[in-house]
């Protein structure tokens, strides 16, 4: 069945993603549309629009009789063979070009005997023996977003509420139907199940079906694992996921505000916010789903963070490129994230928090890629004296405050003079503390300063 107008103008409005590519005019090399449509089909398929510019513009095209058969003649290279659609669709009276592209069930296909893969809303050459080895251990389903969920239900599990966010944020029209766009954002099998991906991503609680699918904040008395202080594990969509594990963050670190002119104030982060929270999509992007024994984790201690997710470094990205180029063990949940602008330029993630660390003044992250995949931050050291400061002067006030109840609990007439005899506290710091007792209600003076006595307000 053919693509309609409407759906073209569904897909167009969508944007260019890892189902999806445009190309404004023919290019003068036409094998170059033959690459991409052999990188859609080692990937989950999807659709080549041509007459589309990168702005989501329907510029329409106008293709000679020749520029045609030299279409159909490179789709023809494609080796194993693989039957593409290739029509016109009219579209407010301008021409689009379409070739559809099947999720193909004979991996790799190759052209002119390289294989080309998706990556995000790129498609690149496997150039290195790592990268083969990699495509051919995830090639056919191998996928793990790719695979089917049969026990998850539309009607049941589907978070309707976070499904219309991601509508907005993504910029799908109010008018395009639910069930097309899930269509478009190739949510579903060809059985109509929902892929795996989908179900992290639009589940009201993913755990249910994948158990570790989680992330757990463990926050530590200390630089070791011996004292837990806090222990959180938040489920859900993975964008909520996020949310949670960022804001339990923000809770536990330092967080000043800047107030400049009139605008908002600034938050700054003793670790900056932007290096977080690109390692946090990070982890949840990329993450082995396979690793049934791991979660992800974030780990605070007081001189560092640990960010932590199963399944070390791609085979596909050489240690030297690490920083560089991407390759997602996920890539459609890496597409998802990437539509509401979660995830940017592909490979510029481990970039930008260099960068944010960097442009804070501190010490370079630690990345550890082998067996698990972990970034570690070294908090401020001036943050971590100013806690243990902090600590000690709120247990300091607290025996006082003990002492002084206790001593008015024996003799509620004691006079101030008498509480700084047997409590070895100065006059000062006497009177300082009655009155922070006064303030908060605790301590009540009956009659004069002669004669009357103290009350406590239990």
């Amino acid at each position: 069945m053919k693509l309609t107008e409407t759906d073209i103008k569904s897909i167009v409005q969508s944007g260019e993603g890892y189902n999806a590519e445009f190309k404004v005019r023919v290019p003068a090399k036409v094998k170059e549309l033959t690459e991409e449509v052999c990188a859609l089909a080692n990937a989950a398929g999807g659709v080549l629009l041509l007459g589309v510019d990168d702005d989501n513009i329907i510029q329409g095209i106008e293709i000679s009789n020749s520029k045609r058969s030299a279409i159909q003649d490179s789709l023809h290279q494609i080796n194993p063979d693989l039957y593409c659609p290739f029509y016109f669709v009219d579209v407010d009276s301008k021409q689009v070009g379409v070739i559809e592209v099947p999720s193909g069930l004979q991996k790799p296909y190759t052209l002119s005997g390289a294989i080309y893969i998706r990556q995000g809303a790129n498609s690149q050459k496997i150039t290195s023996v790592e990268q083969l080895r990699d495509f051919f251990q995830q090639s056919g389903h191998i996928y793990f977003d790719e695979g089917n969920c049969k026990e998850f239900s539309l009607e049941n599990d589907f978070d309707k509420e976070f499904f219309k966010e991601f509508r907005i944020i993504a910029g799908f029209s109010p008018a395009t139907d639910d069930m097309q766009i899930i269509r478009n954002l190739k949510l579903l099998n060809e059985d109509k199940s929902f892929k795996n991906g989908s179900v992290l991503f639009f589940s009201k609680k993913p755990e249910t079906f994948f158990e570790k699918a989680v992330i757990r904040c463990v926050a530590f008395e200390g630089t070791d694992k011996v004292q837990i202080i806090d222990d959180k594990v938040w489920g859900g969509p993975l964008m909520q996921q996020y949310r949670d594990a960022l804001r339990w963050l923000k809770t536990k670190l330092s967080v000043r505000y800047i107030i400049e002119g009139s605008g908002p104030r600034k938050e700054v982060w003793e670790i900056p916010e932007t290096a977080l929270k690109e390692s946090i999509i990070n982890a949840l992007s990329h993450r082995d789903y396979y690793d049934k024994g791991g979660r992800t984790m974030i780990e605070l201690f007081d001189d560092r963070i640990e960010i932590t997710n199963p399944g070390g470094l791609v085979s596909a990205i050489l240690p030297e490129e690490f920083g560089t180029k991407s390759s997602s063990r996920n890539p459609l949940v890496f597409g998802l994230f990437q539509r509401i602008d979660m995830v940017e330029q592909v490979g510029s993630g481990i970039r930008r928090i260099k960068t944010a660390i960097r442009e804070a003044g501190l010490p370079e992250p630690v990345f550890k890629t082998k067996g698990m995949f972990t970034i570690v931050f070294e908090r401020p050291i001036e943050k971590t004296v100013e806690k243990t400061v902090e600590k000690t002067v709120e247990k300091t006030v607290e025996k006082t405050v003990e002492k002084i109840i206790k001593l008015i609990n024996q003799n509620s007439k004691i006079t101030i003079k008498e509480l700084e005899g047997a409590s070895g506290l100065s006059r000062r710091g006497i009177e300082w503390n009655i009155a922070k007792l006064k303030e908060q209600g605790k301590l009540i003076r009956i009659g004069p300063d002669k004669g009357g006595h103290w009350e406590i307000v239990k």
